[in-house]
């Protein structure tokens, strides 16, 4: 059986959104280092697997992916009878799953993202957090945790019973939040803080951070 590749880096949190996924389905793989630092993500080798020039990129024999959440959804379909099951077969618990999963895309990860641009990767670049846009990003995200909060009082994941890719999407920038001040938007709401605690202690998302921390 050919060897799954995945392109990237264990720093960007799309990479880490598919080594996620990876982890949980128990399956091999290969990390196949890409220098961002030298350009190597738009080299014409990268380019050829991602055209935006962006991590990651995913190989499984003549198939290649690019974007995180179709690299994560080919996963856990394709690999549905492997380790952690993060899909439904049950086409109405698919469809919730799915809503929680474009909710994830569209509500939490515009605003989340940039809140870890400004108080993680700034300083990694060497630039300075802009507090008013912090305050800014924290009030759009606040509106999401309180529909979340209402969400989690009623259902343990996102999604219903049991952790899925729904909730898998949100580590990597819930990860770098944990260690800022806007961690207290999760704090702050009980149901919230509880799911964040769970989905960040599984088994499979502490390989992907020890991987970060080697």
């Amino acid at each position: 059986m050919a060897v799954l590749k995945l392109h990237g880096t264990p720093f960007s949190t799309a990479a880490m959104r598919a080594l996620a996924a990876l982890y949980e389905k128990e399956l091999d793989f290969e990390l196949v280092p890409v220098d961002m630092k030298a350009g190597q993500h738009k080299s014409e080798a990268f380019l050829a697997l991602n055209p935006f020039g962006q991590v990651p990129a995913f190989e499984d024999e003549d198939l290649k992916l690019f974007e995180s959440r179709a690299i994560t959804g080919y996963i856990a379909h394709e690999y549905a009878s492997k380790g952690t099951q993060l899909v439904s077969p049950d086409p109405k618990k698919m469809a919730i799953l799915s809503v929680w999963v474009e909710v994830e895309a569209h509500q939490f990860d515009p605003h989340a993202s940039k809140l870890c641009f400004e108080h993680v990767f700034k300083k990694m670049f060497g630039m300075t957090t802009d507090p008013a846009v912090v305050e800014e990003l924290e009030g759009k995200l606040s509106k999401v945790m309180d529909v979340y909060e209402a969400r989690l009082t009623v259902s343990k994941y996102m999604s219903g019973d049991c952790f899925g890719l729904a909730d898998l999407h949100h580590l990597p920038a819930l990860h770098y939040l944990q260690g800022t001040s806007s961690k207290k938007l999760f704090d702050s709401r009980p149901h919230v803080c509880a799911w964040v605690a769970d989905i960040t202690a599984r088994p499979a998302w502490g390989k992907v951070i020890a991987l970060h921390k080697s």
